[in-house]
């Protein structure tokens, strides 16, 4: 990661698609808290509200709580715009035409200059194996950016006033094993982990062992070459 260089900032709106309530506050709110504070626009976009995700709570009851703790997550650094697909159940997330029709409707809904995911990869850069859903939605938004922008693929979108939008210049993918660039996050550590602790009902089923938002986002972040600093990579993917 010595190499890693600054992330792009001559943006203005940027979109960020994970699957479920939590994902988002795992890193990424930290460089979110940073862009907000610097004027810039940020969207959150979910492709379910978690009610999976839950063993102790009924998916009816887990689904509504899940999305007003990422709502009041996102509050913390500075999102109030977070958006939920509707027809997508948690848990069983493919990465097929309905997903990315989905997608590729929000990308030019929203026609944002930076779209951010979770990595696709069978496993995330600690090594730890990724969960079915992300690995979904991470490949979806790269074909999604794409098709948002011809307008021959979905001429449906067309028939609902959703013109292509091709100004998505970068895609960045966080928790890849192979990360391009970075933030500094040290200023913004600490919404950081207000945003993770929003999710109070789901953390707190996973148990007492779970490790606390502030340790947990303090390993994850951790600058290997500056002590007492933070910061956010990602594997960026010019447009």
């Amino acid at each position: 990661m010595s190499t890693l260089e600054s992330f792009p900032t001559d943006w203005q709106r940027a979109l960020c698609i994970v699957a479920h309530p939590d994902d988002l506050e795992y890193g990424t709110a930290a460089a979110v808290a940073g862009w907000t504070a610097a004027g810039k626009e940020v969207t959150y976009l979910l492709a379910t509200r978690g009610e999976a995700g839950i063993s102790t709570m009924e998916p009816a009851q887990a689904g509504p709580l899940r999305e007003q703790e990422e709502r009041d997550g996102a509050a913390e650094v500075g999102v109030s715009e977070v958006h939920f697909l509707e027809g997508f159940a948690d848990g069983v997330l493919e990465a097929d035409l309905d997903l990315r029709r989905a997608l590729a409707r929000e990308v030019r809904r929203f026609r944002p200059e930076l779209v951010t995911t979770l990595t696709h990869a069978e496993s995330f850069a600690n090594g730890n194996l990724n969960q079915a859903d992300h690995r979904a939605v991470g490949l979806s938004v790269l074909d999604a950016v794409a098709a948002a922008g011809n307008r021959w693929i979905f001429p449906d979108l067309l028939a609902e006033g959703h013109q292509p939008w091709d100004g998505v210049r970068w895609i960045a993918v966080s928790a890849a094993a192979d990360p391009t660039h970075t933030v500094d996050v040290t200023d913004t550590f600490e919404q950081a982990v207000a945003s993770l602790e929003a999710h109070r009902e789901y953390l707190a089923a996973l148990g007492p062992d779970y490790p606390a938002p502030r340790d947990l986002l303090g390993e994850m972040l951790a600058d290997p070459q500056a002590e007492g600093r933070y910061r956010w990579a990602a594997r960026v993917h010019p447009r």
